[in-house]
Parts: C-alpha cells; sequence; structure tokens
C-alpha cells in the first residue's frame, strides 16, 4: 500500500479542524491540526506534510503572513498551501498569501478530496 499522505490544517476553529480530520481520516489520510500559525516553519518541519490547509483568520500570525513565510522558505516552498476561509475574496487572499490554491467555507466533502487530488501527485 502507499504511503499515507499527511494532510497539516490550520483553523483555529475547532469544528472545522475536527471535520476535516473526520472526513480526511475516512479517506487514508495522515492528518495534523494546530489553531495558530505561530512557528510555523518549526511546525510544518516538524510534521513535513503533503499540503497545507491555511485558514485565513489565525490567531497572532495570520494566514496570509503564514503562507508567505511557508513560501519563502527554501525547502518547504514546494509544499502546495491550500487557503481556506469563508471570506468572500477567498481567492483574491490567496493569491495575496501566495497560496496554491483554495477552498471556499462551507465546503462540501467532495469538494476537499478533489482539491488534494489535485494538489497531490498520485
Amino acid at each position: 500500500m502507499a504511503e499515507q499522505k499527511k494532510v497539516f490544517i490550520f483553523d483555529d476553529n475547532s469544528d472545522i479542524l475536527e471535520l476535516c480530520t473526520f472526513i480526511l481520516e475516512d479517506a487514508g489520510y495522515e492528518i495534523k491540526t494546530s489553531s495558530t500559525s505561530n512557528d510555523i516553519i518549526d511546525q510544518v518541519t516538524a510534521y513535513t506534510p503533503d499540503i497545507i490547509f491555511m485558514d485565513n483568520w489565525l490567531p497572532d500570525v495570520g494566514g496570509i503572513d503564514a503562507t508567505r513565510e511557508l513560501k519563502s522558505h527554501p525547502t518547504l516552498k514546494t509544499i502546495p498551501v491550500i487557503y481556506f476561509s469563508a471570506n468572500n475574496d477567498v481567492m483574491a487572499l490567496a493569491d495575496q498569501a501566495g497560496a496554491d490554491g483554495y477552498l471556499s467555507k462551507p465546503f462540501d466533502i467532495e469538494e476537499l478530496e478533489n482539491i488534494i487530488l489535485k494538489h497531490l501527485p498520485k
């Protein structure tokens, strides 16, 4: 069996984290969650995910700054970052942050799984 793909989700909403964890573990992914993007480089380096979901509204360091920090890091910049937010301008925010894609909240299970498949090599 192929190695489990690792997904790291940054969101300060525990309901979203629980829902995503439930859906994605069920789909065969390994999940790590964090409610803050403080020390983003350390957090991501410690887990080395295959894909990252980044919420816009995070305490202290917001999603845009956290994504930019990841995208300017020599070894972490290749990890796809999917910006996800309930903000109407999620596409513009993703652009501003330099994210690889975006997902609007609320989303359905299929959308969540499809965006991962789109950004992760088989």
